[in-house]
């Protein structure tokens, strides 16, 4: 699945006079403010000509409707990632088309507040007219801190606001405030921006404000002494990992059925429309192609929804600092981790995120194998085959037997990308390597409406795939799998017969067939490698291709109809198509296969040449194929 935005999406904002962009640290609480501000309106894209990730939405304040654009998180104004140049280059204006923030609102944590505080000076020390935005007031006051906002605006010169994102305290504050951003009060003499003077000016400031730093967070400490032990925490995350992966089965299973039993009765009414080829588009090429991949959405959400409610909860930072020992071991550090387990939502916000990694090596390293990560775009296709592998509700104890198996394809992915980091490292991107810092946010209980607007934000951009790539392409594929028009041929058969003959003389059996040779090892009749083929602009195409033929020869129980599909000539005809073989085999080219258009440009925008693109794409397919065959191989022998 891409979440990848497009560069030219279409925005309010170029005529608006008021733009307010936000800016601080990762894990400062920046985005839950930006959500709580905008809403559901927010928008997606990228920064024109690089790939850096960009968030805006409109705000109505009073009578005042501005722009709010959410900043990458950083740690500095003074660059040293291509991330944070990103930033830099936003705020000074010189992105072309996005003009620079008239006014910036700075978030900070205020339990960190006296780390926080050289990063306020120099944003203020733009001129532009700022505000600080103090989340964590409450944590802070838990741990036996102490700040005195109103003495700590007096001191920095320009409004600061305590605010709870989760809960919306505060929130109303900075929308009055936004009602009237040239009324903001300045600092009669802007702020030092050298470390020298940077440090009395900072204590001057706290002193001010009456602050006093939070105790230690003791429960954060309790919980990281488990879940950041070398050996408990890597069972705690195992253990989370393949309970995530039952829960697919066991929770979004029924919801799948009532989907699935939705587009059974849509398919049966697009029968009714008069005109054949046209019900037959509509039936099984739209409603068969495309609703075969959404009946996946809701394995989908529950994906993205426990990404998201683990990483408000803060353990994904604690998973990379545990990753760190063993990325070490393959001359990367944390940080490629993150990038590599964002990969697991989508692989090019995953490869986005490597612009946080100094090293251009490493950087390198990361991009050309972070697809091995099975990311969302492969889990319709593990469902479907997986189905066909495993009868539902087979169980071995516990444990539910799908769920199982889609266990060990993510584990499968994720020690492959390990291991084929861990080569690259070795030979032709071998690099020092650098230090690793993150800061740990403390545990929190997280806030439902941002896990479900997190949510919300990747289903839609799946939902808007399916809407776009994937239905064109599923258009494509009928025109491919009906035609030329077979009408003399098939005079005279049932509905079913004829669906049959005409798929098995179509142009796209045609195409299967010329590259069927390629594939034949591996026990892939043509009706696959067409699925193959078109999976090239999406994953999910694959099963929509599969949906298609279902729908055509059986639309009642499309499953039995691909568990009844044969061979229809060759040496092989007559033969059952998915066995277990090689429904084994399939799965095991998808989990190395690089299938997915827009994770090609991508790995080409962010390294600049296509040769690194056609690395991936090389050595993952013969992988895919090498890996495939050996199972096919291992499973008849074993049978």
């Amino acid at each position: 699945m891409s979440c990848h935005a497009p560069d030219d999406v279409a925005t309010a904002d170029a005529a608006t006079s008021t733009r307010v962009a936000l800016l601080g640290a990762p894990n400062a609480g920046k985005s839950s403010l930006f959500n709580r501000l905008t809403g559901l309106r927010a928008k997606t894209g990228n920064y024109p000509g690089v790939t850096v990730s960009r968030s805006f939405g409109d705000v109505r304040a009073g009578e005042t409707n501005l722009v709010l654009e959410d900043l990458p998180g950083t740690y500095s104004l003074e660059a040293v990632s291509p991330d944070e140049q990103v930033v830099v280059d936003a705020l000074a204006g010189r992105l072309d088309g996005v003009p620079a923030p008239d006014a910036l609102i700075v978030v900070a944590d205020a339990t960190t507040l006296r780390r926080s505080l050289p990063f306020v000076a120099r944003a203020i020390a733009l001129g532009k007219p700022t505000m600080l935005a103090l989340t964590m007031i409450d944590e802070l006051h838990a741990r036996g801190g102490h700040l005195d906002v109103a003495a700590l605006e007096r001191a920095l010169g320009v409004p600061v606001r305590a605010v709870m994102a989760a809960t919306g305290v505060g929130v109303d504050d900075i929308r009055t405030l936004l009602a009237d951003v040239p009324a903001w009060t300045r600092p009669v003499v802007s702020p030092p921006t050298q470390d020298a003077q940077l440090a009395p000016w900072s204590r001057s400031v706290l002193a001010a404000a009456e602050y006093m730093p939070a105790g230690q967070d003791t429960r954060s400490r309790r919980i990281d002494a488990v879940l950041l032990h070398p050996v408990a925490g890597l069972a705690v995350f195992f253990a989370t990992m393949f309970l995530f992966f039952q829960a697919i089965f066991t929770v979004a299973a029924p919801l799948q059925d009532l989907v699935e039993q939705g587009f059974a009765w849509l398919g049966a009414q697009a029968q009714h429309i008069p005109n054949d080829t046209l019900a037959s588009l509509v039936g099984n090429g739209i409603i068969g192609g495309v609703g075969a991949t959404l009946v996946f959405v809701p394995q989908i959400m529950l994906l993205f929804f426990v990404l998201s409610l683990l990483e408000n909860v803060g353990y994904l930072s604690r998973a990379a600092f545990l990753m760190d020992r063993i990325m070490a071991a393959t001359g990367l550090e944390g940080r490629a981790f993150v990038a590599m387990l964002s990969s697991f939502a989508c692989a090019v916000p995953g490869i986005m995120a490597t612009r946080t990694i100094p090293s251009s090596r490493n950087r390198i390293a990361t991009i050309i194998t972070a697809p091995l990560m099975t990311c969302s775009a492969r889990l319709p296709v593990y469902v479907l085959l997986t189905s066909l592998l495993v009868e539902p509700g087979q169980r071995y104890g516990p444990f539910n037997a799908q769920g199982l198996v889609l266990f060990g394809l993510y584990v499968l992915g994720g020690l492959s990308a390990l291991v084929a980091v861990a080569v690259f490292k070795a030979t032709a991107l071998r690099d020092a390597s650098l230090p690793f810092y993150m800061e740990m946010p403390p545990y929190r209980f997280p806030s439902i409406r941002n896990v479900v607007t997190t949510m919300w934000h990747s289903v839609r951009m799946f939902l808007r795939k399916a809407g776009g790539i994937i239905l064109t392409t599923t258009v494509a594929l009928w025109v491919l799998l009906n035609f030329p028009a077979r009408g003399a041929e098939t005079a005279g058969m049932g509905d079913t017969e004829k669906a049959a003959y005409v798929i098995d003389h179509s142009y796209a059996a045609s195409i299967g067939r010329f590259i069927e040779p390629i594939f034949a090892p591996l026990g892939f009749d043509w009706h696959i490698c067409v699925g193959l083929l078109g999976a090239t602009s999406a994953r999910e195409v694959f099963v929509a291709t599969l949906g298609q033929v279902a729908s055509a020869t059986d639309p009642e129980d499309p499953r039995a109809a691909l568990m009844k599909m044969t061979f229809s000539d060759g040496p092989h005809a007559g033969q059952l198509v998915f066995t277990t073989a090689t429904v084994v085999a399939l799965l095991v080219f998808f989990v190395y296969a690089l299938q997915c258009v827009s994770t090609i440009a991508i790995m080409r925008r962010e390294t600049n040449t296509w040769r690194w693109p056609a690395i991936a794409w090389a050595y993952m397919f013969v992988l895919a194929w090498g890996m495939a065959f050996l199972a096919r191989h291992i499973v008849l022998a074993l049978t």
